[in-house]
């Protein structure tokens, strides 16, 4: 196929997307706001019965192993605190549209959702070390959620196309996206930008999704999200913590290191912590779900 036919293929699959829930995009909206209080939240989930459902099934569930059942919203989101009642939200919808087994055709689904939890929680670790605002944090948590999204469409329409790709990437021993760009003429941080602009999630999600293999390139203003989503990436593809089709990673240079103020004696450090994360996280998957 021609690149032109590629992406039009493509950008067809992304607009036929759903949009993201109007509560989703609601509780995002109004989290991104520092004044939002917990009784904001409860008004806009309290009329969602399913996202309602998902909170009380994560703030009941055996991770938080509270002695009592919680049975009231408002308790619930205080208790979650805002930030991960708005990465349940975003999670949910990015899984209902994009989590369906039959749209891994070359890519495992368990490796994948591994993987990219394993990315945000490393990226949130780093950002922690780097003093970012609390608030801020999240942010990292779902740019590395969201970093390999651009697979799925790839995967679910070019599923012939991503199989070689694959099997090129593990014969030349070559990264992934440039597997991509040789067999479909176009790599999964393109489309996961797309995706991204679809569901309106802001340029800094934007530009970490669309850079994460090009940070020499990127001359925007989120570059401490940008670099640290590249090293978790690495990080996370390196040790191997899930999977997604990328066994041969490209290294990156050790000024991109020095800039974030991390290096591997650190990430090596904080592997444990990571993978008691991911078993935390993917609890937190299941219940989106």
């Amino acid at each position: 196929m021609e690149k032109d036919t590629i992406l039009k293929v493509i950008q067809a699959y992304v607009h036929k997307m759903p949009a993201l829930p109007v509560t989703v995009a609601k509780v995002l909206e109004i989290t991104n706001n520092p004044k939002t209080s917990p009784a904001d939240l409860n008004q806009i989930i309290s009329l969602d019965p399913v996202l309602m459902g998902k909170v009380m099934r994560l703030i009941n569930s055996a991770y938080y192993s509270l002695p009592n059942q919680i049975t009231s919203l408002v308790r619930a989101i205080i208790m979650l605190g805002i930030n991960t009642v708005k990465n349940l939200a975003l999670s949910t919808a990015v899984l209902g549209t994009l989590g369906r087994a039959s749209d891994f055709q070359a890519l495992n689904m368990e490796g994948f959702w591994r993987h990219s939890i394993s990315v945000g929680v490393t990226a949130k670790l780093i950002a922690t070390r780097r003093n970012v605002d609390p608030k801020l944090r999240e942010e990292y948590f779902i740019g590395g959620l969201l970093h390999d999204i651009g697979k799925i469409p790839l995967n679910n329409k070019l599923a012939t196309e991503y199989v070689q790709a694959i099997s090129n990437t593990d014969r030349e021993h070559t990264p992934l996206y440039r597997s991509e760009e040789d067999i479909m003429l176009v790599n999964h941080a393109m489309v996961g930008k797309l995706i991204i602009e679809n569901w309106r999630l802001g340029e800094n999600l934007s530009d970490a999704v669309c850079f994460h293999h090009s940070l020499d390139e990127y001359m925007g203003t989120h570059r401490g999200l940008v670099v640290t989503v590249a090293i978790a990436n690495l990080f996370s593809n390196t040790y191997e913590l899930g999977f997604s089709g990328d066994r041969y990673p490209e290294e990156l240079p050790d000024e991109v290191f020095q800039e974030i103020g991390v290096d591997w004696d650190y990430l090596e450090s904080i592997e444990d912590t990571v993978k008691g994360e991911i078993e935390k996280a993917q609890v937190f998957v299941q219940v989106a779900h």
